[in-house]
């Protein structure tokens, strides 16, 4: 038998732990910043247009060889600022929508820590623009901002119905085109069940004259045995 000097052997298995360790460690710490970075390159959401046009009308310069530039009315930016928070109600929802099915997938492995890390960007940058719209809309108008995202919720419920309802509508021809087809295939099925039913019957009651003429070929009122009774007399 060999003997193991187990002593000599523990420097060398030390090291390959503490090497085992750090190449963990940095391949979690670089897939985590590679996340970050991908996050940091591609929003969860598209450009927001509504605040765009709200700080442009906010801010607006003079126009080359204008020495002033004309002032925006407040009613034309308080509506500005009220369809930037519309479209933040509508990405609030799609937060909401999409928070559970993230969670469900990330727990199976489906998606990668990158899309949740976009995720999460996108849940911080919209904390920020509520607050922020709440202080543009104090500022316009005294507490306005405590009233702003109900009348914003309010039209975007609206936009949604009547989104919906044009759908409805756009499907009616369609729908209308359809039910004609199918009640004029019912009809013609129909109609052919019923002439069917009228051929049956005219054959089984021709069939039943027939056999009422076979049994009748005698005489009528004339019994068959009288006949050859008077045949023997003569």
């Amino acid at each position: 038998m060999f003997d193991i000097d187990w002593t000599s052997l523990a420097l060398p298995f030390a090291y390959i732990t503490v090497l085992g360790g750090s190449l963990y460690t940095f391949s979690t710490v670089y897939r985590k910043r590679k996340a970050f970075e991908n996050a940091n390159l591609e929003p969860w959401f598209p450009p927001h247009l509504q605040r765009n046009i709200y700080l442009t009308l906010l801010h607006m310069e003079p126009e080359a060889g204008q020495e002033k530039t004309p002032k925006v009315p407040d009613s034309v930016i308080r509506a500005a600022l009220l369809r930037r928070a519309v479209e933040d109600i509508r990405r609030i929802i799609q937060i909401r929508t999409s928070k559970q099915a993230l969670n469900t997938l990330l727990q199976r492995g489906s998606v990668g820590e990158d899309l949740n890390q976009r995720f999460v960007r996108a849940e911080k940058e919209i904390e920020e623009e509520l607050r922020d719209v709440v202080t543009e809309a104090n500022a316009l108008a005294p507490g306005w901002g405590q009233t702003i995202f109900q009348s914003a919720n309010e039209i975007a419920a609206n936009t949604m119905l009547r989104t919906r309802l044009e759908e409805i509508e756009g499907r009616a021809a369609a729908d209308k085109e359809w039910w004609e087809k199918r009640r004029g295939t019912i009809q013609e099925a129909f109609m052919k069940e019923l002439e069917e039913d009228s051929s049956t019957k005219d054959s089984t009651k021709g069939a039943s004259d027939d056999e009422g003429v076979l049994v009748d070929s005698a005489t009528p009122g004339t019994p068959s045995g009288a006949s050859k009774k008077k045949k023997g007399k003569k």
